[in-house]
């Protein structure tokens, strides 16, 4: 049987669900989730519940200083930690907000 252009029509019509613009915001938090160093260092700020210092941080790694901060820096530009700085240490947390996006975006893909 022949598919007629409606047919191919109806069948790759959008669905208004989750398109590209609604999606967007989303991009950069995935991008950072998409990491096992990064999943890890979130875990161990959720674990702890509190503050960790960058050096504790360092110190679970079998990673280099610069790879660590650059982990924490994709993680504090997606919104999922946030930073102070006390002295020569900066003190990483969650951000109150990530899992409200994380929802968001549960939302956004079930409807």
């Amino acid at each position: 049987m022949a598919r007629t252009k409606t047919a191919d029509a109806e069948c790759c019509a959008p669905t208004g669900r989750a398109g590209g613009r609604a999606t967007r915001p989303y991009v950069q938090l995935c991008k950072a989730l998409a990491d096992e160093t990064r999943l890890e260092v979130l875990g161990m700020l959720a674990e702890r519940a509190g503050e960790l210092c960058a050096c504790e941080i360092e110190a679970h790694f079998d990673l280099s200083q610069p790879t660590i901060s650059h982990h924490l820096r994709v993680l504090r530009e997606a919104g999922l930690i946030r930073a102070a700085r006390r002295g020569t240490w900066n003190y990483y947390s969650l951000e109150r907000g990530a899992l409200d996006r994380l929802g968001e975006l549960r939302a956004l893909l079930t409807g």
